[in-house]
């Protein structure tokens, strides 16, 4: 079933040379659908650091090796086109891609983690896509394509590391680096959990907004360099339970000073580098444990969107970009300038 012109053409940005001017936009003939897969026309993509690493060439040199690909990881639209077999989604459903599109349940093997969008499968900044019906998931009610397209990567990665693996638990303190999309979503998370949350930034204007989000206690460390010291001062001594942390290389030893013993720091970002000469003696006599958060399964996505519904959840958007704007969009992103998730709208 389907609900598109023969004479319909695919719209995509194209990436063959690294570097964000260099992307193009080009056009070709939609593919025939193969057994189990669905056409979606995407409304909106999300993004993500990785997807300007990857745009500036320095997340893997190998992702162009192909000759190129369409950027970008998390991108949410309607199904508009279905092959005969496909059980899970009719015309007409609001969905989001997973960003491993083979990691469905359980661990995540070498072979899933090889399914990533945007990187080692051609990524979501088009017009309509195709993908097999497994590699959906449906929009939480009342969400648009806009707040969709935030979820698959951000929402999913604080999702998994304070629910999932971090077991987080009502009174838990969380302390939050920074104000970019995995952590306002680890903010929201947090406080939905009945968690008391510390929330990190150079800027005063952000702390205002994180507070106005419920955030507890505010640290600017520009003003506040030792905000490890602050953190541990406004746990009574104690440290924190959970560190979200984002900066990499030069703020890893001061989440192992700010955290509890036997509490969790879950690694998601390298925003300060990844190679560090840090000493690892507090993390044995602190028995700390250190988790990478690489995303979540579709199984993880699925139960994620429940708790966004019964709570009435809504993500934290910046700015909304048109398709015309991709790379204003990306510069935006780089400058830091934002709070919470930068979108695009493709019309």
């Amino acid at each position: 079933m389907s609900t598109l012109s023969t004479a319909t053409k695919i719209k995509s940005y194209w990436l063959d040379r690294f570097g964000i001017d260099n992307l193009t936009i080009q056009e070709s003939d939609k593919e025939t659908l193969s057994s189990g897969q669905v056409r979606v026309k995407m409304h909106a993509a999300s993004l993500n650091y990785r997807d300007l690493l990857i745009i500036k060439g320095l997340y893997d040199p190998k992702v162009l090796s192909a000759g190129g690909l369409i950027p970008l990881s998390d991108g949410a639209g309607e199904v508009v086109e279905v092959a005969a077999n496909v059980r899970r989604f009719k015309v007409g459903d609001k969905v989001a891609a997973i960003f491993l599109q083979d990691w469905l349940a359980g661990e995540c093997t070498y072979e899933m983690a090889g399914s990533a969008l945007g990187s080692t499968i051609s990524g979501v900044l088009a017009n309509f896509k195709v993908f097999n019906e497994n590699g959906l998931v449906h929009l939480p009610k009342n969400y648009s394509h806009e707040q969709g397209a935030t979820l698959p990567c951000a929402a999913i990665t604080a999702w998994r590391a304070l629910v999932i693996a971090g077991k987080l638990r009502a009174g838990d303190t969380v302390l939050v680096q920074g104000t970019g999309g995995v952590s306002i979503f680890a903010l929201q998370f947090a406080k939905m959990s009945g968690a008391k949350v510390i929330v990190t930034s150079s800027s005063d204007e952000k702390l205002a907004k994180a507070q106005k989000l419920g955030a507890d206690f505010l640290i600017n460390y520009k003003k506040t360099p030792d905000w490890e010291t602050k953190a541990r001062e406004i746990t009574e001594g104690r440290g924190v339970d959970h560190i979200i942390e984002v900066g990499g290389a030069n703020t890893l030893s001061k989440s192992f000073k700010a955290t509890r013993m036997g509490g969790v720091i879950s690694i998601i970002g390298i925003l300060s580098g990844i190679e560090t000469g840090i000493n690892l003696l507090p993390v044995l006599m602190k028995n700390l444990h250190l988790q990478g958060i690489f995303v979540g399964s579709r199984t993880m996505f699925e139960s994620m969107n429940k708790a966004i519904m019964a709570n009435n959840l809504f993500p934290v958007i910046d700015k909304v970009f048109p398709f015309n704007e991709v790379k204003q969009a990306l510069y935006y992103l780089e400058s830091g300038q934002h709070f919470g998730k930068v979108v695009i709208r493709i019309d």
